[in-house]
């Protein structure tokens, strides 16, 4: 069984690492890095190992997730560049940091698998994108898919999108979230308990997201059949039309493929 080793153990390093727990039942093969001793006794409360280092976590694994924010990647890299090679194979689940910024700042042609999850990951409810580099072995390719798969659904996508996948899977949780807010707020100003109107709105995405799925019809053919002439559905739908409601959405997700173009290396 391959090694899985993490640099780094914030939210979705912890969501990753409890996945591979609830899949494989064991936390053996499992080790972690993180400068903050509060996360990296959270590891240990889960049975994982702490390695003293980020070295340490590279020379002892054969995959090694890093879990790091964008800006840390340099200094990550640089740390670990003496014990990577290509027996060793990197996942980077940062948003624009690209294949080759790893291999050339690790200075070897080490297999690299680039993802972007999201936070539903948590509850085994994520969605996330793959991109692996050409010389990647079979084995490890299907570990690292795994790896996500066990906790939700997953996408092979082509590196030249997956800035634009960000857009799709990384950041949209939020819109959604704002989306129920902003219809919780309203329940709440018409006098209805918010948390009643919450419990209605999830209830109401999920079911939304089980007929997009199951029901065979396209989005378009969804809003039709929710949508009688004349009725409360048109009036609403009327005003976000009106509002430019899809092209605002088309806007964010612009500024949300753009950013990760700056941040990207």
């Amino acid at each position: 069984m391959k090694k899985i080793g993490f640099i780094g153990a914030g939210n979705m390093a912890t969501a990753i690492i409890k996945g591979l727990i609830t899949q494989n039942n064991t936390s053996e093969n499992l080790s972690v890095f993180d400068v903050s001793a509060e996360q990296c006794e959270k590891m240990r409360e889960m049975g994982v190992t702490v390695a003293p280092s980020s070295p340490d976590v590279v020379n002892n694994c054969d995959i090694i997730v890093l879990a790091v924010k964008p800006q840390h990647y340099a200094d990550v890299l640089e740390e670990i560049r003496p014990a990577a090679g290509i027996d060793k194979t990197f996942v980077s689940i940062a948003a624009g940091i690209s294949i080759a910024y790893v291999q050339n700042a690790l200075g070897c042609a080490c297999p690299v698998v680039r993802v972007m999850p999201n936070t539903p990951l948590l509850l085994q409810k994520g969605a996330t994108a793959l991109c692996p580099s050409e010389n990647i072995g079979e084995e490890e390719k299907q570990v690292v898919y795994d790896m996500f798969a066990g906790s939700g659904v997953c996408e092979y996508i082509t590196e030249d999108h997956m800035n634009e996948i960000i857009a799709v899977n990384g950041s949209s949780p939020a819109y959604i979230y704002l989306f129920a807010k902003a219809m919780a707020d309203y329940a709440a100003g018409c006098g209805i308990s918010y948390d009643k109107a919450m419990n209605l709105i999830c209830a109401t995405l999920e079911g939304s997201a089980a007929m997009l799925r199951q029901s065979g019809d396209t989005p378009d053919e969804l809003i039709k059949k929710v949508s009688s002439k004349g009725g409360t559905t048109i009036a609403a739908l009327d005003v976000l039309n009106k509002r430019g409601f899809t092209e605002a959405v088309s806007e964010a997700m612009e500024a949300c493929t753009k950013r990760a173009g700056e941040l990207g290396r």
